[in-house]
């Protein structure tokens, strides 16, 4: 198993390099350079000859079939590791709910990533941070808070908290300008959730290995 992306610890990644390692998975993490994914973009190769089918990482190579999109490879990974059910199609359909809602605020920033105007960037996030974005987080919240639980699905970890844990470290690292450190302050389900991923102790092992020492966590306690 190849696991193909950039060497940064996006959502998009974490959620199957870890479900990967959680379950004592052997695989190549496989970290290439912008350039590279760059070039694969208009060859759908790796410099290597690996296809990237849609040319867009993640990546996920298994014995020379190569994987696309976020949400497949994360469940395919969870199923490997134990981290997404096999004959439980609620609990899954359950994880699958939440990794596609962490995509859709993943899209929110779409334009706001892309746009280069400062002050219409300034705007557009701060429009975000008080409206849609606030409002999507509170929908995750409300699940926990419902069933008064620690886990978004079967009472422990799966790969839809380990993607929630890091999209949220992201959106409140202040890497993100106008996205308030703060946005999750309201929410103690899920800042319960967040330190609860975080403390894991495959999951704090992992961090210590790859993580650079600097590396804006989450400003979530």
């Amino acid at each position: 198993i190849k696991f193909i992306y950039l060497d940064t610890p996006f959502w998009r990644a974490e959620v199957g390099r870890l479900a990967l390692f959680i379950g004592g998975i052997e695989f190549q993490d496989v970290r290439i350079t912008r350039d590279e994914f760059l070039r694969s973009r208009k060859t759908g190769k790796l410099d290597d000859g690996t296809i990237i089918p849609f040319r867009q990482i993640p990546c996920l190579n298994v014995d020379g079939t190569s994987i696309n999109q976020t949400a497949g490879i994360s469940r395919f990974c969870g199923k490997l590791s134990g981290l997404y059910p096999l004959k439980n199609a609620i609990n899954a359909a359950l994880i699958d709910q939440i990794i596609d809602m962490a995509t859709d605020i993943n899209v929110l920033l779409g334009p706001s990533l892309r746009e280069r105007n400062e002050e219409n960037k300034r705007s557009m996030r701060k429009k975000l941070a008080c409206g849609l974005l606030i409002k999507k987080i509170s929908y995750l919240e409300e699940l926990l808070e419902k069933e008064n639980e620690t886990w978004f699905v079967s009472k422990k970890i799966t790969i839809a908290d380990i993607a929630i844990w890091r999209l949220l470290g992201w959106l409140t690292s202040g890497m993100i300008d106008y996205i308030p450190t703060t946005l999750i302050e309201p929410f103690p389900y899920l800042k319960r959730n967040f330190l609860n991923v975080k403390t894991h102790p495959k999951v704090a092992e992992w961090t210590k290995k790859t993580y650079p020492s600097d590396y804006a966590d989450g400003n979530i306690i």
